[in-house]
């Protein structure tokens, strides 16, 4: 992620502002620290976070594609009915 945002950060600063995004972390610990180090950067871009992290924590559990899945699906569905 660290190179994703150093390599768009100063191109997507004017022209990105105010566009909706959702997160998923994948994470061996909490992902407290991930999920609030990409919120501090977004907020920089002025991106609009439009539904709380998904923080998938621990061991891979097969219930993580499902819930990747759903949020994805959430997104979809918010963009097409303009609601994000």
């Amino acid at each position: 992620m660290k190179d994703f945002f150093d390599r768009i950060y100063y191109p997507c600063l004017e022209k990105t502002a105010s566009l909706p995004f959702a997160l998923f972390i994948r994470a061996g610990n909490d992902g407290l620290g991930a999920r609030s180090s990409i919120e501090r950067i977004t907020k920089g871009l002025a991106w609009k976070q439009v539904q709380a992290a998904l923080i998938c924590c621990g061991p891979w559990q097969d219930k993580f594609a499902g819930q990747c899945e759903e949020l994805g699906m959430t997104m979809a569905a918010g963009l097409e009915a303009g609601i994000f």
